[in-house]
């Protein structure tokens, strides 16, 4: 999932956190303290904020400070062997740990972000910060951390696994996401070397190697480029000539040895991830419609690639050609129906309030979304176009052909998407997680999500979608579960959501597949059916664990693999095709799975 740093953090726990080194802290000095306040959180039947806020005044760090989340975490882990405490470590960290929502839809998403690059794209309400890949600012959570670590994958992998681990998230099972710009205009060279040392890091990290201080990094200065700007309107042009003047002023504008790396030593980087600590479980990189050609989703599968976030935009294409986005309809519709033949879940972006469109045409266009079967995305992001000042958006707000909505207006576009997704899609972001310091106008509250869903249901509607669905952390006897299918097509063929829901229709887990017609233009899933995804929700665990009352571990995953051998068997398919992530290799080998070049096969 992300978080803002624009959100406050309340209590002397959220301080400290805000404020703390979880790498730099040593628990030894504090014994007295750590051991006092775990004794007391184990004692508590509930612990909220309050609570907890309550033991840390008792005892306060050197007398005057608090102690964060990730340092209580900490003095249990290096006291628990001698000082007997009633908790064991997973249940202790459960009860401490800040925001479980990051980790309780059965995996932990990680982010990281490429370096600023050109972009093919030239769209009017991009925002231009030079110090950033294209259409991401310098304040928002994700860049900040890119920007700290140079942008270096291992750097940025690294931390990250360093900062849940610290704060009790599980490091075991990550989904790898991959943002910045159109990742297809990168160089080959530096996409396999990012990869790579994403997967390096996961490695590394999963066997306490900490291989930081042997990345080489360019000694590139990206303030730089914010300062080489002149003043005035800054366009998808005028981005791409700074950034690549400053590249090249810095002798960076090729990709040399230190950004390159084989597609053999990937894959040999890719093999180790297969029965490291820290797995990999899914991968996602964002690209164009435009960018996505047979031998680009070919590529990007080597890459270990399982799912695509896809700029549409629109489905319009006067709004389209309004706001300079560079391709048409019918390229979404090929990359789409592309995508969807070589497996991958497709991720698709949509932006109400454009130029050229209304509240009115918004609402036709997201029911184009799912009412034609080219489309249909899998996970979709709602990013209501939002005024940063330093995107050519700015001109058309000033001379009055672009407006920001209205509260209500937005309130119904949004409201109207959440009734209209239907239960196979999940609608992972509602609003984007801008800093309101960097919109002109508009809409600037980030619980907007919120809202939505409490309009819709006081007029009486329901959300089905995936997210609205989602078991979470909450108990269920498995006599609960009941198997549901729901049945539509796509553009190349039928496809079926197939799903473990419970007596409320709350969502334990779910299995995409796919059905193809013939045509497509990799010959190693030709005449195969398709597993696109197997997701089984509840906290993510540790690998082997038991799952308790909660879905994962439970077998669920295995029970919609033998549906999903049943299903396909019955349509007369001789093979079973699955694109698996890298780290969830293992598994389905030991369901029968064979490997093949890119993809794992079962025989029917």
């Amino acid at each position: 999932m992300i978080d803002s740093p624009s959100r406050a953090r309340n209590g002397a726990a959220g301080r400290a956190e805000r404020e703390g080194d979880h790498a730099a802290f040593d628990p030894a000095p504090y014994r007295e303290p750590l051991i006092a306040i775990v004794r007391e959180i184990e004692a508590m039947d509930a612990v909220d904020e309050r609570a907890l806020d309550a033991v840390l005044r008792k005892h306060p760090r050197d007398g005057r400070g608090f102690f964060s989340r990730a340092e209580i975490i900490a003095g249990y882990r290096a006291f628990a062997p001698d000082a007997g405490f009633a908790l064991d470590e997973r249940s202790f960290v459960a009860r401490v740990r800040r925001r479980p929502v990051r980790s309780q839809s059965g995996v932990t998403p990680l982010t990281v972000l490429t370096k600023p690059f050109p972009c093919p794209g030239r769209c009017v309400y991009c925002p231009n910060d030079l110090r950033m890949p294209k259409s991401y600012l310098s304040d928002e959570p994700g860049a900040q951390r890119a920007a700290n670590n140079r942008f270096d994958p291992y750097l940025q992998t690294w931390n990250r696994l360093a900062a849940f681990h610290a704060t009790g998230h599980s490091t075991e099972k990550i989904e790898l996401i991959v943002l910045g710009g159109t990742w297809s205009f990168y160089p080959e060279p530096y996409q396999i070397w990012f990869a790579k040392r994403c997967f390096d890091a996961m490695n590394d990290f999963g066997g306490a190697i900490d291989g930081r201080a042997d990345a080489t990094l360019r000694e590139i200065d990206y303030g730089a480029f914010e300062a080489a700007a002149p003043e005035g309107v800054r366009s998808g042009p005028f981005y791409n000539r700074v950034v690549t003047q400053q590249l090249r002023a810095q002798g960076a504008s090729e990709v040399d040895d230190r950004e390159s790396a084989s597609w053999e030593e990937l894959a040999e980087s890719q093999r180790r991830n297969e029965g490291a600590v820290c797995r990999n479980v899914g991968f996602s990189i964002e690209t164009r419609p435009d960018h996505v050609s047979e031998e680009e989703v070919l590529r990007i599968r080597r890459l270990g690639c399982t799912k695509v976030q896809l700029g549409i935009q629109s489905l319009s294409d006067p709004v389209l050609e309004a706001i300079d986005r560079g391709h048409t309809v019918d390229e979404t519709r090929i990359a789409m129906t592309r995508l969807r033949r070589a497996g991958f879940k497709i991720h698709a972006h949509w932006m109400p309030n454009l130029l050229a469109s209304t509240p009115e045409a918004d609402c036709d266009d997201f029911d184009r979304l799912f009412d034609d079967p080219d489309f249909r995305p899998d996970e979709l992001k709602v990013y209501p176009c939002s005024l940063i000042e330093t995107a050519e958006l700015m001109r058309h707000y000033r001379d009055g052909t672009w407006r920001p909505y209205e509260h209500d207006e937005l309130l119904e576009v949004v409201s109207h998407a959440l009734e209209k997704a239907p239960r196979y899609c999940r609608l992972t972001r509602v609003i984007r997680d801008i800093s309101s310091d960097d919109i002109v106008v508009g809409n600037k509250l980030t619980n907007f999500r919120e809202l939505a869903e409490k309009a819709l249901e006081e007029r009486g509607g329901r959300s089905v979608e995936i997210r609205a669905r989602e078991i979470g952390r909450e108990d269920f006897a498995d006599e609960a579960a009941v198997l549901r299918m729901t049945a539509y097509a796509s553009g190349c063929g039928d496809e079926a959501f197939i799903e473990f829901v419970t007596a409320d229709d709350q969502i334990l887990g779910f299995l995409r597949l796919a059905f193809p017609k013939p045509g497509g233009f990799c010959s190693e899933i030709e005449g195969a059916a398709m597993i696109r995804e197997v997701h089984v929700y509840g906290g993510a665990l540790e690998l082997g664990a038991r799952g308790g009352q909660h879905a994962q571990h439970r077998g669920f995953g295995t029970r919609l693999i033998e549906e999903a051998r049943r299903l396909s068997r019955e349509r007369g398919y001789a093979t079973l095709a699955v694109i698996s992530a890298i780290g969830t290799r293992g598994w389905y080998r030991k369901l029968g799975f064979r490997d093949g070049t890119l993809y794992q096969h079962l025989e029917l």
